[in-house]
């Protein structure tokens, strides 16, 4: 078409992003619908930035990487701040005791307790929604701390076996809100689950059905998710589908490196990845260009910087800590 030769980047992701781009700047200025969302309801926004559009622009990267082999784009890691303020959000909310637009007091309870499990524990999101009342037991050490001990009866990592139970402590009170005891504890004892899965599908009142064997769907998880980060979050419709149900376990990874200070090999015999370093598996869930950033480029030099939250262990808050 007018004498331009085409070549194989007219069908690359990178040319969709350029003609998305375009397409939202010229219904911004010359259609003067701005940056605004676009509502379905009431015709406003910028129909570029629809949920629709987002949602198959992601769809279409996915099939690209899967049949083209472009390079693929990880789920963006959750932070431990995200956490927080989801925790606080939720918490405040359930006080509250009133259902909202999407979801109620229970539901927000049943989502910490998985967001904290698969963070803590890095699990799959499969896996998390599969757990059942017998899989988990309580115990107590000399000082009578109690302790989760979970026991999956099948992990993606160990189909054959050799599963080894993961056992949880007590965090301590600052870090309440990846705590998976107490966010477990409160779900058992709001929804009454003693038997069957623990996360189930919720009936239109957003509490747990009876039936014990439909566990909660990772899809209906995925979407509560998002919607829980919109509450906290005043985010681009495009940053919301930058989460998956895979930031969990990335997030946590990231959380285990960079909080803890736990080496590689830990991490990996932990989360069930191969210690063979060679394939490097595991910098794939330490390093993405879509995650969040630990420090602004700005401050890269900024020696007058706050200091970095301090650490409970060591008591230090420099940022070599």
């Amino acid at each position: 078409m007018h004498g331009v030769v085409r070549t194989d980047t007219a069908s690359s992701w990178s040319q969709v992003c350029k003609m998305r781009a375009a397409l939202t700047k010229g219904f911004g200025m010359d259609g003067n619908r701005g940056n605004v969302n676009w509502d379905s309801s009431t015709g406003q926004g910028n129909p570029s930035l629809s949920i629709l559009v987002a949602h198959y622009c992601r769809g279409l990267h996915r099939r690209k990487v899967q049949h083209h082999g472009e390079t693929a784009t990880s789920a963006r890691a959750i932070t431990a701040s995200t956490l927080q303020k989801l925790f606080l959000f939720n918490l405040k909310a359930e006080k509250d005791g009133a259902n909202d637009d999407w979801c109620g007091p229970s539901l927000r309870v049943c989502l910490h307790a998985i967001y904290t499990l698969a963070t803590v524990c890095l699990l799959r999101i499969d896996e998390v929604l599969k757990i059942q009342a017998h899989d988990i037991s309580w115990e107590h050490d000399d000082a009578n701390v109690p302790s989760l001990v979970l026991r999956l009866n099948f992990r993606k990592t160990h189909q054959f076996g050799g599963k080894v139970p993961f056992i949880i402590r007590l965090f301590p009170a600052f870090m309440i809100h990846l705590c998976p005891v107490r966010a477990l504890v409160r779900w058992i004892s709001r929804s009454g689950i003693t038997s069957g899965f623990l996360f189930r599908k919720m009936n239109s009142n957003n509490e747990p059905i009876l039936l014990k064997s439909a566990p909660m769907t990772a899809d209906f998880f995925l979407q509560c998710f998002r919607n829980n980060l919109v509450d906290i979050l005043y985010l681009h419709v495009d940053e919301v589908y930058a989460y998956g149900t895979h930031s969990f376990r990335r997030g946590g990874c990231q959380w285990l490196s960079s909080d803890l200070r736990w080496p590689l090999r830990q991490i990996c015999e932990y989360g069930g990845w191969s210690m063979e370093f060679s394939h490097l598996t595991i910098v794939k869930y330490l390093i993405s260009w879509n995650d969040d950033p630990l420090l602004p480029r700005s401050d890269f030099f900024n020696f007058d910087r706050r200091p970095a939250l301090r650490c409970y262990t060591c008591n230090r808050s420099c940022p070599c800590a």
